[in-house]
């Protein structure tokens, strides 16, 4: 049904495939879309990518979550109107960064500390696989940006609290950015790779302090290297 998507905007091009088939009546109001995985599988991107196209997709007005019953397709009657973060940061006055430096350095080393002591299976896998897809990625940003997000997304899943994967399910625009930018920085994606691994084994070893203060030092690193990343045009 879809086609693999190839660009540096990848959420967008699924927005548009989406938005191409419920025009065309392929998908109509009422049907469910397909679980997030299998949407990754068939687009050929990662699952953080899709999750910022259904979540462009909702903002829109064309799908909306049912507790119980999935991501549905909705009418036009159904838009809502949202400010995102992303918005909200975006018109900081400059300061959107370090807005969202603090937000980080606030909650994502609790999110470790919580993944450290609930993680599943599923979720390790979810990890090291990230991981893995960004050791070999060192010269494609596209690929390891992604494979970053996804690493800090299957995080929020092993912390086992919806509230806190809504906030970075928020945030992930924002959060793309901000990796991009360090992705350009001599050394950063290095630097970001040792602390993702330290992170990683503490999680893997239930040591929920440790996964706490790896982050941290992940944060740290993350608003050093931001300093040093070259300014959006």
């Amino acid at each position: 049904m879809y086609k693999a998507v190839r660009t540096s905007r990848l959420y967008e091009q699924i927005v548009q495939q989406v938005e191409e088939s419920i025009q065309k009546g392929d998908l109509k109001t009422g049907d469910k879309l397909p679980a997030e995985r299998d949407l990754a599988e068939q687009f050929r991107v990662s699952r953080t990518a899709v999750r910022e196209a259904v979540k462009v997709l909702r903002e829109k007005g064309f799908v909306e979550a049912f507790p119980g019953r999935g991501t549905l397709i909705v009418g036009s009657t159904s838009r809502t109107m949202r400010i995102s973060f992303d918005r909200m940061l975006k018109t900081s006055q400059g300061n959107g960064s370090t807005y969202l430096a603090e937000v980080r350095e606030m909650i994502e080393p609790e999110i470790a500390a919580m993944a450290a002591g609930r993680a599943d299976v599923g979720d390790l896998k979810a990890m090291r696989e990230s991981i893995g897809i960004m050791d070999e990625a060192k010269k494609d940003p596209e690929a390891y940006i992604e494979a970053d997000l996804d690493f800090h997304l299957a995080l929020a899943e092993a912390a086992g609290n919806p509230i806190i994967l809504s906030l970075i399910d928020s945030i992930v625009g924002l959060l793309r950015e901000q990796r991009m930018g360090i992705f350009q920085v001599d050394g950063g994606p290095e630097r970001g790779q040792y602390h993702h691994k330290r992170i990683l084994e503490a999680v893997e070893h239930r040591d929920s302090a440790g996964a706490r203060e790896a982050m941290r030092a992940h944060m740290r690193q993350v608003r050093e290297d931001s300093r040093s990343a070259p300014e959006e045009e």
